[in-house]
This record gives structure tokens, C-alpha cells and sequence, in this order.
């Protein structure tokens, strides 16, 4: 256990360290998923160099944290798809002492408080919750760039849940594996869509997600009140795991959750963002993430009954939550 928390300190101040000693003047700390390799094509497409930063929703406020110590030389801090978190506004303008500039573009819900709390900073901050993230930095960085707008388009397809174009939808899944955002970002930057590498990419996972949603399903847990809510351990996949949930079981909500406690909401009333607010994260209305407490006691509860206290109360927020 000290080992791997001594690699993972090791990493970060690795991080640190190459961020310091930056040549480009922008840094451009985004999510890890489709949208954020979508936004930082974009971001390609406008700049010549870019220092890219991907970043889990839960590490987002320690990673701002830690940057906002560094000096920032009068350069560009550019952050997109990761929604408000807690003392945001405290890093940013700790940030912006310290010299960087920063321009915030993000699509998840926010309050007028939070979002007047960063530009309070002289911070720039673009929400819009109708369009995903690339959408966003497209039309702010690339505006009436054709490539940039078939990128956001398809990113949009996946991100947004239109499932219309299957290219989306493959490329969404590739991008579940952490190691295929670079890839993925560099084709986008070329406006490729689709080529050899990314059908052959995604056969292999579809195989992988198929065998991990069968684990999730059969370590799931049903919850029936207001609402019927499932719980089932997160075994990769948890935006396909929950639709498959959904669909086979006529859930309102699915929590697929990690062993260390965080976890992946979605559902069919528009309450997760006001579900995962109340467990230390947020996101969108249909799918949020956020984080349970998790004591031994509950790690014990989870092996042998497949249940724990967390759900419990998950539960309860979810029957007095109402829809914005």
C-alpha cells in the first residue's frame, strides 16, 4: 500500500515538475474522456503547442490545487469539461496572483453563485450547458472552422446522448481506456473520425465490455422507493453498464461505483447532477459522478451482502431530490 502511494506521489510530482519546465505558454487541464480529447483538438487545431493535462473528475480540485501554486509566467491556463468544485474560486485566484491567465469552458450545471464566484477572479469563464465541451471550445476558438465543427458535431453525438452517428459511439468507448486519449486526440486534430486503428480499437474492447458488464450485473444490488435505483460494483464501463442495467431491469437510476467509493450516476429523472452534489461531486441532469464515504465496515457489507449504508442514503437524496 505505501508503495503504490509513493508511486502515485512520485507521478504527480512528476507532473509538477514537467508543468514548471514548460516550453508552450498554454496548459490545457481537461477531463479523460471523449469530450476532453475532443476539446483538446481543438485546442491543437488553434495553438501550435499545447501542455495537456487529463484529469478524473476526482482529482480535478487537488490537480487545480497544486497548479494554481506554480508560478504561471503570464500564460494560459485553459480548463474544460471539469465542472465547479469546491473553493474553485479560491484556487483560481490563487492561480491568477501567481500569473497565469485563465479562461474556464465547461458544460455541466453550475449555479449563478459559483459561476460569478470565478469570473470574480477576472477569470474568463464560458458554461453552456446545451453543448458539450468541444462544442464550446470550437466555437470559441475555431469559429466556422469546418473540421472543428465535424469534430464537436460527433463528440456532441456521444457526449450529449443523441446516438445517431455510430462513429460517436465507437469512438466514445475507445476513449474509456485512458491510454487511447492521445490517439484518439490526435486524429480528431486532423479531422479523422474514423480509420483502421479505431475499428480495430474498438472490436477489442466491445469483447472486454460485454465480460465486465456481466460482473457488474451480477454483484448488483436493487433498491426499489420513490424511485428503482440499482448499485452494482464498477468493473470498467460504467456509462454501457448502466444503460445495459436500465434496460434489462427498467431502473430509474444506476450508481455503478469503484472500490474506492466513487461513483457513476445516471438517470431518467433529470436529478443526477442534484444527487452527486450532495456526495461531493455534480455533472449533468442524466449522468454525474461522485463519491461515497466508504468505512470497512462498509467494504465488508459490499463482499458479503452486496449492500451498504452509502445506498441507503443515496436513496433518500434521490426520493426528496427535485428537477431544476
Amino acid at each position: 500500500m505505501g508503495e503504490k502511494k509513493g508511486n502515485s506521489n512520485s507521478k504527480r510530482d512528476n507532473l509538477l515538475k514537467a508543468v514548471s519546465e514548460r516550453k508552450s505558454e498554454i496548459v490545457h487541464l481537461s477531463h479523460n474522456d471523449l469530450d476532453a480529447a475532443g476539446c483538446d483538438a481543438v485546442h491543437r487545431m488553434k495553438y501550435s503547442e499545447i501542455f495537456t493535462i487529463w484529469s478524473s473528475v476526482g482529482s480535478f480540485p487537488s490537480m487545480l490545487r497544486d497548479i494554481s501554486a506554480l508560478p504561471g509566467k503570464g500564460h494560459l491556463l485553459s480548463i474544460s469539461d471539469l465542472g465547479y468544485c469546491k473553493d474553485a474560486d479560491k484556487l483560481v485566484e490563487k492561480a491568477v496572483k501567481n500569473g497565469w491567465r485563465i479562461c474556464w469552458r465547461d458544460h455541466h450545471r453550475w449555479t449563478d453563485k459559483e459561476l460569478c464566484s470565478i469570473e470574480n477572479t477576472g477569470a474568463i469563464c464560458i458554461v453552456d450547458t446545451t453543448r458539450c465541451a468541444t462544442a464550446i471550445c470550437a466555437g470559441d476558438l475555431m469559429p466556422g472552422d469546418t473540421i472543428a465543427e465535424e469534430v464537436a458535431r460527433v463528440v456532441c453525438d456521444y457526449d450529449l446522448w443523441k446516438h445517431n452517428d455510430p462513429r460517436a459511439k465507437m469512438l466514445g468507448q475507445i476513449c474509456t481506456k485512458r491510454v487511447n486519449l492521445n490517439p484518439v486526440r490526435d486524429r480528431l486534430t486532423k479531422g479523422i473520425i474514423t480509420d483502421d486503428w479505431i475499428n480495430e480499437e474498438y472490436r477489442n474492447i466491445e469483447t472486454e465490455r460485454k465480460d465486465a458488464i456481466k460482473k457488474s450485473i451480477r454483484g448488483m444490488k436493487i433498491i426499489e422507493s420513490r424511485y428503482r435505483v440499482a448499485f452494482a460494483p464498477l468493473h470498467g464501463y460504467p456509462s454501457e453498464t448502466a444503460h445495459e442495467i436500465r434496460d434489462e431491469f427498467n431502473t430509474d437510476i444506476e450508481v455503478i461505483y469503484g472500490k474506492n467509493g466513487r461513483f457513476s450516476i445516471r438517470s431518467v429523472p433529470p436529478i443526477s447532477h442534484l444527487i452527486a452534489r450532495k456526495f461531493s461531486g455534480g455533472g449533468h441532469p442524466p449522468a454525474a459522478g461522485g463519491t461515497f464515504t466508504f468505512t470497512l465496515k462498509d467494504k465488508m457489507s459490499l463482499l458479503f451482502l452486496k449492500k451498504s449504508r452509502c445506498f441507503n442514503e443515496l436513496v433518500q437524496v434521490a426520493d426528496t431530490a427535485t428537477a431544476e
